[in-house]
Parts: C-alpha cells; sequence; structure tokens
C-alpha cells in the first residue's frame, strides 16, 4: 500500500486530520512506552525469581540461548542469555524453551509444531549436537544446556534458521512417484512386493529436519551438493520397484553429477544425528554402486 498522500485530498481536510491526530500521536507513543517497560519489569522480575530458585531449588534447569535479532538495535550482536526453568519429569528442550518464552521472554524466537518428532521444525543445535528439541531429553542432558540455531544456515532471528537451500536442495531431486504404466482398473492398486517395501521403509522415515545437512561438513563449504537429506529422499524413490525405468534412469543422472553421491566422503556424521535412525550414509553407498553399474558396458 503507497503511503503518499492522494493529490486530490484538500487543504481543509489535511489540516482537518492534522489537528485530530497530532494529540493522538503523543498519548499513544507514552501507552506503547510504559507497556513495554511494565513488559520489561516482568521478564526482568521473573528472570530474578527464577536465578533466585536456581540457588535453592534442585530441580532447575540451567539453559543457556543463543539470541540475535538484526531488526533491533542492541540484539545486533549473537550472545546468550541464561533461563532458569523449574524442571518437571519427562520434559525437553522444546517445553523448557516455551516455559522461558512464556514466562520470562516473550520475544523468544524458535519453531515447533507437532512436538512428536514428526514435523521436524524444531531441529536445533544442542549441547554441540544435531537434536530434535522435541525428542531430546533435558535429564539426558550436562548443564548448562546450550541451544543454538543449526549450523551452516543463515541465522534469521534467535534459533530460527532459513531453511530455504535445503529445500531447492530437496525439489531438485525431484521427490515424486512416477511410474511408466498404471493399473487397468480405476481403482486397483499399484501394488509393490514385501521385500521392496522392506528395502525402502527407512528412507521413508525422512522428516526434513535438517540436522543431517547441518551436520554433513562437505554440504557446509559446497552449497551445490545436494546432501544427504536429497540423496536419501532420491534413493526412496529409485529402489521402489514401481518407479519407471526412464524416469529411474533420469534419476540416477542427477545423482551421477559432480556434485551428487560422488561428493560424499562417508563421513557417518548425517547418520549420527539422523532423529528418525535412517541409514543415510548407507543409503549413498548403495546408490553409488547403482551408477557404477548404470555406466557399465559390456562389449
Amino acid at each position: 500500500m503507497s503511503t503518499q498522500v492522494p493529490e486530490t485530498e484538500t487543504e481543509t481536510e489535511a489540516e482537518t486530520d492534522v489537528e485530530h491526530s497530532e494529540p493522538l500521536a503523543p498519548a499513544q507513543e507514552e501507552r506503547m512506552r510504559k507497556k513495554a517497560e511494565a513488559r520489561a519489569d516482568r521478564e526482568e522480575r521473573a528472570r530474578r525469581e527464577a536465578a533466585e530458585r536456581a540457588d535453592d531449588d534442585e530441580d532447575t534447569y540451567h539453559l543457556k540461548v543463543f539470541r540475535f535479532d538484526p531488526e533491533v538495535e542492541g540484539k545486533q550482536e549473537p550472545r546468550f542469555d541464561d533461563f532458569h526453568v523449574p524442571y518437571e519429569k519427562g520434559m525437553t528442550v522444546l517445553d523448557a524453551l516455551i516455559y522461558a518464552r512464556d514466562t520470562f521472554d516473550s520475544s523468544l524466537t524458535f519453531r515447533h509444531s507437532c512436538r512428536q518428532a514428526i514435523c521436524g521444525s524444531d531441529a536445533l543445535f544442542i549441547n554441540g549436537r544435531q537434536r530434535l528439541g522435541c525428542k531430546t531429553q533435558l535429564s539426558d542432558l550436562d548443564q548448562p544446556v546450550r541451544v543454538e540455531p543449526l549450523p551452516h544456515a543463515d541465522v534469521e532471528k534467535d534459533l530460527v534458521v532459513d531453511m530455504d537451500h535445503f529445500y531447492d536442495q530437496m525439489e531438485a531431486v525431484e521427490p515424486y512417484f512416477d511410474a511408466d504404466e498404471l493399473p487397468d482398473g480405476e481403482l486397483e492398486e499399484q501394488r509393490q512386493t514385501r521385500e521392496n517395501r522392506e528395502k525402502v521403509k527407512m528412507s521413508t522415515r525422512c522428516i526434513w529436519c535438517g540436522a543431517c545437512m547441518s551436520s554433513c561438513n562437505i554440504a557446509a563449504g559446497n552449497n551445490e551438493y545436494l546432501g544427504p537429506a536429497a540423496i536419501n529422499k532420491a534413493y526412496r524413490f529409485a529402489m521402489d520397484e514401481r518407479e519407471g525405468e526412464d524416469r529411474k534412469q533420469h534419476r540416477l543422472n542427477i545423482l551421477e553429477q559432480e556434485n551428487g553421491v560422488w561428493r560424499c566422503q562417508t563421513q557417518f556424521s548425517c547418520t549420527e544425528v539422523c532423529p528418525k535412525d535412517i541409514p543415510l550414509t548407507e543409503h549413498i553407498q548403495e546408490l553409488k554402486r547403482e551408477a557404477v553399474k548404470n555406466n557399465l558396458k559390456f562389449w
């Protein structure tokens, strides 16, 4: 919407608007200032009370949370804020972050959705390792619990990183099923053998959290590398017996490129951090073998 004043507005109307708006602006600004100060006082009081409880209460967990806000002056320099969160049995890192946001600092920003390790939105760097916040128990971690955004990604605010590049890599392998032929009957299933289903089953568990991509040193230094998540997604379709031969050949051609499977150096870091226990490195190695067989010629 344009903020330019319309040319058709008369001088009298403009003066009338100014007369009505000028007295209101300072009052509104004063109310907003008082409201912000009151909120800051509440948050500071909550921090002090939590810190006092932490001295006497063994059931309080100490969180050191990464903070960064490029749009707010005074918060553009990265730092760590301390939160002391009352512990309850079964409490996860995500639970603690939600408590800290709702109780101490409403500006604390992070992604979360299902809280059941399905959506993949709350992948974080917790105590030096990529983990899902909703799946990580506080009781399994040493204090202070250090919570940071995923490495090797641009930070937008606090614990939120830009996932556009990750999604672009996932789309690059064309992650959709494409068969040469469909069943004749309108309601007839496109059948798959039990053995083939077992073969691709683990690869279907990917939740697009980006933890594997963040842990990969090759992906960190090469933005063109497809990365373990995208290659695993390609594996899911390339190894499906229902995939059309032309589509499989096309998919293998994508994976055989310079920044495809051959960039993997078999470090197993992606496999170690995957929250769904997908054998990512094994899938990449199997696709390497398929690529070799695809290029073998016998005369």
